[in-house]
Formats: structure tokens, C-alpha cells, sequence
């Protein structure tokens, strides 16, 4: 273990103005994500200008995710035939996994940290849809729920390094190794840049009680990407070697309160939206 500082919160507070910046009508369509009289017509032209975002939003609009009978091939038309939340969640998933440069961190692996973050969006989005549960906010902070951890690896990737190392000798979870090494989580870092890019409380309260889903006020979005970040580290989907499963609240667990036959269905179909998405987005 090297003897070097643990950060602190405010450390990483300090570093988020260096991270690269969401597209500004991204950064819009996030800081807007509670209000209803946005004009969406402003805002479909203000994407299209960007043309990598429109094509990797459209080609998940256009994904099996969605079933669509149509083709949609402009902003404007997804927003019609799948309505602005979803859109809006959608270009958010093409800009936030675009956003990130691979980076100078050995032992981290990029992809897989994608896999696991679109595997764990799919099995989030098909349990809020068993729990009748909005599957917007499902999927998205699904996506977003480990952040923090990209946060932690471009602002510190020298002690990132470390952590990952550390993770390797104890064989101990990555958050244990997170908290010895650096002194903070990639859950604090998440909250950080969630406040920093003016996410909404629903996804700052998912992506701060997804590990901790019986806090007090963790809301129950923590305990849907609780209990899908648990099912996609069992079904293995981002082939990460050694990988452990993390241990599930059985708070959580009974709160979505499914029986094992559609926990069977569920992950069936969590792999085969996890195949598609990743091929959009990821490609």
C-alpha cells in the first residue's frame, strides 16, 4: 500500500471542472429533466446539430429495446413515437458513454466498465417494467449508476491504479478497495459529478443507495439498480475475470418481491437487450 494521501470529497469536488464536458444541449436536457414546458422542437434542432449523438440516439431508438413498427430517423420523430423522457434518456445514454477517454489507468478495464453499466440499464429497465416502475429513470440510472467510478479513474488514475491493484492482492470488492486506497468511493464521486452536471434527484438518490438500498430515504429506483447490478454480475455479463458477486440486501430483494420464475424470464430477456445495446453503443 503506497503512502500517499486518501482524498476526500471536496478533492474530488475540485477535480470535476477538468473531466470533458456533456454536449451543452445535453447538459440542457439534464438540467431541465423536471420541467414540462420545455419547447422540444428547440430542442430535437439543438441535437441534430450534433451529428455522432443523432446517429447513436437514433440507432437506439431504433433498437429491439424499443419494438418500434417504424423507422425513426430524426429526433423529432422518436420524440413522437417514443415520447420526450425517453428520448431525452436516450441521448443521454449516446452522449454520457461517448463522453469519457479511454484512459491512462493500467489494470482498468474501459469496455467492461461499459458493459457492466449497459447490462446493468437493461436488467434495471426490465424490473421496473415488472414492477410497473418508470423504466426511463430505470435505465438511465442503471447506466449512470457506477460514475463515479470513471470520475475517480480520469481525475485520479495513478491512485485508480493502485486501488485496482490493491483489489487483485485482497481479492475483496473494488468499493473496499476504493475506500482503502483512496479514502473515497466511487459512490461519493458519483453523487459529486450528479450534483456538478444537475442531475435529478431521483437518479442522485439511485446512484448514491445502489449499494446501500436500506438507508433510510434511499428510494426504490436504489433497490431496482441494486438488486439488476447483483443479477448482472451473476449472469457474468461483462465477462470481468474474478468477478464477485456483490452480496444483495434481502431488503431490496423482497421489496421487488418476484418469484423465480420470471427472475428466469428476466434474465433471458436482460441478455438479449444487453447484446443489442451494446453493439449501439458501444461501437
Amino acid at each position: 500500500m503506497s503512502n500517499h494521501a486518501t482524498l476526500s470529497y471536496d478533492d474530488v469536488v475540485r477535480t470535476l471542472d477538468d473531466l470533458p464536458s456533456l454536449p451543452a444541449v445535453v447538459m440542457e436536457l439534464l438540467n431541465s429533466i423536471d420541467q414540462d414546458d420545455i419547447d422540444i422542437s428547440v430542442l430535437a434542432k439543438k441535437v441534430s446539430y450534433d451529428q455522432a449523438l443523432t446517429a447513436k440516439t437514433l440507432r437506439l431508438a431504433n433498437s429491439s429495446l424499443y419494438g418500434l413498427q417504424v423507422k425513426v430517423t430524426t429526433i423529432q420523430q422518436a420524440i413522437t413515437y417514443l415520447g420526450f423522457q425517453t428520448t431525452r434518456n436516450l441521448i443521454t445514454a449516446a452522449a454520457v458513454t461517448g463522453c469519457f477517454v479511454e484512459g491512462h489507468c493500467p489494470g482498468f478495464d474501459h469496455k467492461a466498465f461499459w458493459r457492466h453499466s449497459i447490462a446493468t440499464a437493461a436488467c434495471a429497465k426490465v424490473l421496473a417494467r415488472q414492477m410497473r416502475f418508470n423504466q426511463d429513470y430505470a435505465f438511465t440510472a442503471g447506466l449512470l449508476h457506477d460514475i463515479g467510478r470513471l470520475v475517480l479513474v480520469s481525475c485520479f488514475p495513478e491512485q485508480y491504479a493502485a486501488t485496482v491493484a490493491y483489489r487483485a492482492q485482497h481479492d475483496c470488492y473494488l468499493l473496499e478497495a476504493e475506500r482503502a486506497v483512496l479514502g473515497v468511493d466511487h459512490v461519493a464521486a458519483g453523487l459529486a459529478l450528479a450534483e456538478h452536471w444537475n442531475f435529478s434527484d431521483t437518479m442522485r438518490l439511485a446512484i448514491g443507495g445502489h449499494h446501500d438500498p436500506e438507508a433510510p430515504g434511499a428510494g426504490f429506483l436504489a433497490a431496482i439498480i441494486h438488486v439488476a447490478d447483483a443479477i448482472v454480475h451473476a449472469l457474468d455479463l461483462a465477462q470481468v475475470q474474478d468477478d464477485l458477486v456483490p452480496p444483495v440486501s434481502t431488503v431490496a430483494w423482497t421489496a421487488l418481491g418476484l418469484d423465480e420464475e420470471i427472475y428466469l424470464q428476466l434474465f433471458r430477456e436482460t441478455e438479449l437487450q444487453y447484446e443489442e445495446i451494446s453493439m449501439v453503443l458501444l461501437s
